[in-house]
């Protein structure tokens, strides 16, 4: 095993940029520039545009499988961030031995949905920007040098003043809840690039509301449509065909074998999903 290699850090980015601009590309070139010995990771530059919801969740299935540790782990750029130039924050969290730069727009909140975080900062010390700062693009001037700063191992506080938890924005995520006829109701909060309609049930929250129920003895409703039981795999049915599974996520999804469940189902973000014995 190569010892020396094992001891290089690691920095994800995460956007909602694309490909078609320069913008990541001189991200990673800032961030090379202050530390050429860094292991740089595309999650995804396709988040929908200013969808901060979508990228809260992303980083939250993202980020466990990287190497974590400190001050050799692994630093999580989030540049979704439709506030910049604002009043926003830039923060700087550190949880589960990982470290995150983002703006304090809600894009954290799943990372500290247990109501924990080791420490945050919010990044204010000009020492550590590059100048001049755009007022459109800090990502380049503020986050990534940031992030290539705490990969040399910085004390994160020298980025600027530690802040409570309570003073990061949040968003409102919905939870799955019981209903008053006996249903479990959710929600459509993701749809990702197959089609696959991700629900906010977690195959934790399912196996309580079931009770020992066989997994084909539910009914899952999406609109006027349903679905018998949750399968196991999208072959479980024939091409075509709609299907409910449990994904990487550990969440329910609403497929369709080989095909798109955006479009068969009219879906959209936000549409209830009930689940009935």
């Amino acid at each position: 095993m190569n010892l020396q290699a094992s001891h290089i850090p690691v920095i994800t980015l995460l956007t909602d940029f694309g490909l078609e601009d320069e913008y990541v590309g001189v991200m990673k070139g800032v961030i090379l520039s202050i530390n050429p010995r860094v292991d740089l990771i595309d999650i995804t530059h396709n988040i929908t545009r200013h969808d901060i919801r979508q990228a809260a969740l992303t980083v939250d299935v993202s980020f466990r499988y990287f190497p974590k540790g400190s001050p050799k782990g692994s630093i999580h750029v989030i540049v979704v961030d439709p506030g910049v130039g604002g009043n926003r924050k830039v923060l700087c969290l550190q949880q589960e031995g990982h470290f995150f730069v983002a703006p304090d727009n809600g894009v954290l909140t799943m990372v500290v949905q247990d109501g924990r975080a080791e420490k945050i900062c919010s990044i204010t010390n000009k020492k550590y920007f590059l100048k001049p700062v755009s007022d459109t693009f800090h990502g380049r001037d503020i986050f990534a040098p940031a992030a290539a700063h705490l990969s040399k191992g910085i004390d994160m506080l020298c980025l600027g003043q530690e802040i409570p938890l309570s003073d990061i924005t949040r968003l409102d995520v919905p939870a799955p809840f019981v209903s008053a006829t006996n249903e479990l109701v959710g929600a459509v909060i993701l749809i990702d690039h197959f089609g696959n309609l991700v629900t906010n049930i977690s195959e934790a929250t399912f196996e309580r509301f079931k009770d020992g129920a066989r997994s084909r003895e539910v009914v899952i409703r999406l609109g006027r449509s349903k679905i018998q039981g949750v399968s196991k795999s999208y072959d479980s049915v024939k091409i075509g065909s709609a299907v409910a599974v449990f994904g990487s996520r550990n969440l329910l999804e609403i497929s369709l074998n080989q095909g798109d469940a955006r479009t068969y189902f009219k879906a959209r973000i936000g549409q209830a999903v009930r689940v009935k014995l």
